[in-house]
């Protein structure tokens, strides 16, 4: 079973976005921050399939959280998706140019999370 964090400051988002990644066959972890995520990785290894992140949070946001795991070759692999309120179009440039495979604006639905994730490659 493929490994997925989601981090993300609202309880409520991190349990919507865990609920279909579950579905989808993940199994999920979840953090309140970017420093809460750096720490689940590294106690976890490097054996993640994907982060879904988002931008503004407390302490290490999305976009700061997305450059250091880009900066780890050991996770060169790992599928990392901004999901995020931000929608200016420099935004989201910004995340495609640090490094996210794909970028999904909330609201969301499921299905555009599928289809992200299928573009991503995770999902089938």
């Amino acid at each position: 079973m493929a490994k997925a964090l989601v981090v993300d400051d609202s309880r409520a988002v991190r349990l919507i976005l865990s609920k279909n990644l579950r579905e989808l066959s993940f199994e999920v972890y979840e953090a309140a921050n970017g420093r809460e995520a750096l720490e689940r990785i590294d106690a976890e290894g490097t054996s993640w399939a994907l982060v879904l992140a988002d931008w503004n949070m407390p302490e290490i946001n999305g976009l700061e959280l997305l450059k250091r795991l880009r900066q780890r070759p050991e996770l060169a692999s790992l599928v990392i998706v901004m999901v995020t309120t931000e929608t200016e179009l420099d935004q989201m440039a910004a995340a495609l140019d640090a490094g996210a495979n794909e970028y999904v604006m909330k609201p969301f639905t499921r299905d555009i999370l599928l289809e992200k994730l299928q573009l991503a490659g995770v999902c089938s």
